[in-house]
């Protein structure tokens, strides 16, 4: 079988050869027929669930895990950071242990997990940056804590959401970044001085920047433009047109540069699901078909829905960028913060190839997935 497109960041004409969908080689070419673009795998580094497979529930399995990442695949997505949000010790760590154990029986899932993302405990317990975490498990950073997360994990826990004007914040961010861990804030009601401590202490992200926030905030300043303003914070965005407005996206885009910006899902459960009335935390709620979860008869989010796809086509649409631009806030962005983008995109052999092959629509603006190929193997083709 050959597959053949243009790369996306500098429109090579190429041709894939494959062999039992396995990449046997990739070679230039003069021309190829088509308007197919090869691009790096998307990597999401906020998922916390898709297809129907929630991590957060405390009945999570390695299965669920696979199924999940598999499914992952047949939008797009190669790589992610399992997500596991606030919750109890024993629950937080039931899900580690399902991730793990995963890791453990399917090597190809195991190389499509970058490390685990961990967001809360460790958050507000105010109403509205807190989010729809739940508030009888939102706490004060504790290292002993983490460190027994950590060891659950066999280390594999790679960034971690916190907001950094709780008890004793500014120690815990500066031991997880001397432990190589990406520091996040998010879910914050932080002053500036909180901000910029967590900055000098290593901060790295800003967690879904504009989400997790009270319905209303000061016109200045606040915890958004302070962040914003940090160059050291890159921000991560969730653009499936509900959580943030297309200005908000073109604004912010703009204001920190594409080298800052990372896409993300934030994907629960619900994403990947048809449209329909769901229960989804024990709450029942609408999940649209432009793809929004709402809380039943209320115009109150309940969550995301999209796949990192979508976000790359909405930044083109509301930003005015170019689709490669689009494209590097869900590869070249998010590999660089975790200082593995090298490690993953490096083409220079058959078998480390991960990518995706695709068609654009101009008009519409939207991505019709081919092929994903990782490690060398093709993982997922289109009928």
């Amino acid at each position: 079988m050959k597959l053949s497109g243009h790369t996306i960041f500098d429109n090579r004409s190429v041709e894939i050869t494959l062999v039992s969908d396995r990449v046997q080689s990739m070679r230039e070419v003069t021309s190829t027929d088509g308007n197919a673009w090869i691009a790096p795998a998307f990597v999401d580094i906020q998922v916390n669930g898709f297809a129907g497979f929630d991590l957060n529930v405390a009945t999570v399995t390695a299965a669920d895990v696979s199924k999940m990442v598999r499914a992952l695949w047949r939008v797009g997505t190669g790589f992610l950071c399992p997500t596991v949000v606030t919750a109890s010790f024993e629950n937080i760590s039931a899900s580690l242990r399902a991730i793990v154990e995963a890791c453990q029986r399917d090597p190809l899932a195991a190389h499509a997990i970058l490390g685990i993302h961990i967001e809360g405990p460790y958050i507000s317990a105010e109403d509205g940056p807190r989010g729809a975490h739940p508030l009888e498990h939102v706490r004060d950073p504790d290292w002993d804590e983490f460190r027994r997360w950590q060891d659950i994990a066999e280390g594999m826990i790679r960034i971690v959401t916190l907001a950094p004007e709780k008890e004793g914040a500014i120690p815990f961010i500066e031991k997880l970044v001397m432990n190589g861990v990406v520091v996040a804030i998010g879910h914050t009601n932080a002053s500036a001085e909180d901000i910029r401590a967590a900055v000098s202490a290593g901060a790295k992200l800003s967690t879904h920047l504009g989400n997790g926030t009270h319905a209303v905030i000061r016109r200045h300043p606040n915890y958004i433009w302070e962040q914003l303003a940090a160059d050291e914070l890159h921000a991560s965005l969730i653009v499936d047109g509900h959580h943030l407005p297309p200005a908000v996206v073109k604004s912010m885009i703009r204001a920190k540069t594409l080298e800052r910006c990372i896409l993300v899902s934030d994907a629960t459960a619900l994403a990947g699901m048809p449209p329909g009335d769901y229960q989804f935390a024990g709450q029942p709620v609408d999940l649209t078909a432009d793809r929004c979860v709402r809380l039943a008869g209320t115009e109150y989010l309940a969550g995301s829905a999209i796949e990192l796809a979508r976000g790359v086509e909405n930044s083109v649409r509301f930003a005015g960028i170019s689709l490669a631009e689009a494209v590097s806030l869900a590869t070249r962005q998010p590999t660089r913060l975790l200082g593995v983008e090298e490690e993953i995109f490096n083409i220079g052999e058959n078998d480390h190839l991960n990518l995706i092959l695709f068609e654009w629509n101009d008009a519409t603006c939207e991505i019709d997935l081919i092929a994903t190929i990782l490690k060398g193997q093709m993982v997922y083709q289109r009928d």
